[in-house]
C-alpha cells in the first residue's frame, strides 16, 4: 500500500533452503530462514534401563526399585508460554514469523519489512488482497503490523506460517463480499488511509481516489469512474474527503440508480454529491447534443446519396433508350 510497492520476482526466495544447510550460533533473521524453517522439535525419550548383573553374590535377586523422573517446575515469576493455542496453531512460529519482518529498533513491521512480507507472500502491497488482510489484522496504518496485530490477526485467519496465510486468501476474499462485512471493511478502509502520525482526519483527494477503486476491487458500482473522473477534475476544488462523504458514497452507489433519476437535492446527502449531480448531468446533455448532432450530419449525408442516386439512374436510362431508337433506324 502507499509506497510499499513492490512485484513478486523469486516467490521461493524467503522460503529457505532445500540443502539442508544450517548456521550454527546465528541470531540474525534472514530471509531465508524465517518463511518455514523453524524445524519440528521432538521430545528426546528416556532410553529404557539395560539389564546388568541383578543377582547378588548370594545367588538371590536385587529389589528392582522403580526411578521416577524428577519434576522441575518453572521459575516464579517466569510463566511458559502457552506453545500450542486451541485451535492448533503454534505461537512460536506467529512469534517466529514475525520476527523475520519486525524492524530492529522498533517492535513492529515497517515498510522495508512490509515489502519483504508481501514479496514472500507473492502479493502486490498495493493490491485488493493486501487491503483485506490489513482489514483482518485490524491495522492501523498503512504499512505497518504491531506485534498485537499481527499475533491476534494470524489468531483471526487461523494461520501461523505464509503457506497458511496464502492459503487463506480466497477465504478472506470471498468473506469481504458479504454485506456486512463489506460495510467494516469499506469504512476500515477510510481509517486505513488517514495519516495517524499528522492526525489527519480526511483523506487527501488522489489517496482517496485510489482506495475508492481498490476497496471496489470485486463488485465496482456502475457510478464509480464517472465519480472519481468527478474527483480528478475537481471543479469545485475539493482538498480532502471527509469520513461522512466516504461513508455515504456507499449509500449514494446502493440508493440511486446508475442514471441519476432518483437523486434528491432535497436528502441528506453531502453537498459535494449535489456538485456530483450536476456535474454529470451537464456532462450528458453536452453527450446526448454532439450525438444529435452527429446523427443529423450522419442523415444529411445519406439523403444527398440518395437524391444523386436517382438522377444517375435516370440519364442512364435514357442514354440507353436513345442508342436503341438511333440503332433501330
Amino acid at each position: 500500500m502507499g509506497q510499499c510497492v513492490t512485484k513478486c520476482k523469486n516467490p521461493t526466495s524467503s522460503l529457505g533452503s532445500k540443502s539442508g544447510d544450517k548456521e550454527g550460533g546465528s541470531k540474525s533473521h534472514k530471509k531465508a530462514g524465517c518463511a518455514i524453517g523453524f524445524g519440528s522439535h521432538k521430545e528426546e525419550s528416556i532410553a529404557p534401563c539395560s539389564k546388568g548383573n541383578n543377582e547378588l553374590s548370594n545367588g538371590t535377586k536385587a529389589l528392582e526399585v522403580p526411578v521416577e523422573t524428577p519434576v522441575i517446575p518453572a521459575v516464579m515469576g517466569e510463566p511458559r508460554k502457552q506453545e500450542c493455542l486451541e485451535s492448533g496453531l503454534s505461537m512460536r512460529r506467529i512469534d517466529k514469523l514475525f520476527s523475520c519482518y519486525k524492524d530492529e529498533q522498533e517492535d513492529a513491521i515497517l515498510e522495508e519489512g512490509m515489502e519483504r512480507f508481501c514479496n514472500d507472500l507473492c502479493v502486490d502491497p498495493a493490491e485488493f488482497r493486501v487491503l483485506v488482510l490489513a482489514w483482518k489484522f485490524q491495522a492501523a496504518t498503512m504499512c505497518k503490523f504491531t506485534r498485537k496485530e499481527f499475533v491476534d490477526g494470524c489468531k483471526a485467519i487461523q494461520a501461523d506460517s505464509l503457506e497458511g496465510i496464502c492459503s487463506r486468501f480466497p477465504f478472506m476474499l470471498l468473506e469481504a463480499q458479504g454485506e456486512e462485512n463489506f460495510k467494516d471493511l469499506y469504512r476500515f478502509t477510510f481509517q486505513f488511509g488517514l495519516d495517524a502520525d499528522e492526525g489527519q482526519r480526511s483523506l487527501q483527494r488522489d489517496i482517496a481516489i485510489a482506495l475508492w477503486r481498490l476497496v471496489f476491487t470485486q463488485d465496482s458500482p456502475a457510478i464509480l469512474e464517472r465519480w472519481l473522473e468527478f474527483l480528478a477534475e475537481n471543479p469545485s476544488g475539493v482538498r480532502g474527503i471527509s469520513r461522512d462523504t466516504w461513508n455515504m458514497f456507499l449509500n449514494f452507489t446502493q440508493a440511486i440508480g446508475p442514471d441519476l433519476s432518483n437523486y434528491s437535492e432535497d436528502e441528506a446527502w453531502p453537498s459535494l454529491f449535489d456538485t456530483f449531480v450536476d456535474w454529470e448531468q451537464e456532462h450528458r446533455k453536452k453527450a446526448e447534443e454532439q450525438a444529435l448532432v452527429a446523427m443529423a450530419k450522419e442523415k444529411e449525408g445519406r439523403c444527398t446519396e440518395t437524391e444523386c442516386s436517382p438522377t444517375t439512374d435516370r440519364l442512364e436510362t435514357e442514354g440507353s433508350r436513345g442508342s436503341q431508337t438511333w440503332g433501330g433506324h
